[in-house]
């Protein structure tokens, strides 16, 4: 399942040449996760908010492939790409019109906040609308 999130370049966005300053694609992966986890029926503040659940980040990695400057508007296609028992991988490609201009990823825990955090299983009704085709395969 793929889900779009949009989003327009602000001044703020760009460095002192008017291109977009790295870290903010890390910031815009983020943003697009948060909209997955909506699209998918799962709003992550509902589940912090009801359940005590997050999803940290683990590890993110971005390949820059062409400038976006101020006002560009950008598609963020985010997918989850594989799932392991309590923890996930979430591609992000980002799009200028029809031309891909970044991708990366991010690695993040199913993570329980009610006493000390630590990663729980993914629940199968999760798992099922993050990966429809392999919802009943679980990967240590």
């Amino acid at each position: 399942m793929i889900v779009e999130y949009l989003l327009k370049v602000r001044w703020g966005d760009t460095d002192a040449a008017g291109i977009v300053f790295y870290p903010n694609f890390y910031k815009w992966m983020d943003e697009a996760t948060h909209e997955y986890f909506s699209a998918i029926g799962f709003p992550t503040s509902t589940l912090y908010s009801e359940q005590q659940i997050a999803t940290p980040l683990l590890e993110a990695n971005c390949q820059f492939k062409s400038p976006l400057l101020f006002e560009d508007d950008v598609i963020v296609h985010s997918a989850v790409v594989e799932i392991n028992k309590k923890v996930f991988k979430i591609s992000h490609k980002f799009f200028k019109g029809e031309k891909m201009v970044a991708e990366g990823y991010e690695i993040r825990a199913w993570t329980s906040f009610k006493e000390k955090p630590k990663a729980c299983p993914i629940p199968n009704e999760v798992r099922e609308k993050m990966m429809p085709e392999n919802a009943g395969t679980v990967k240590s």
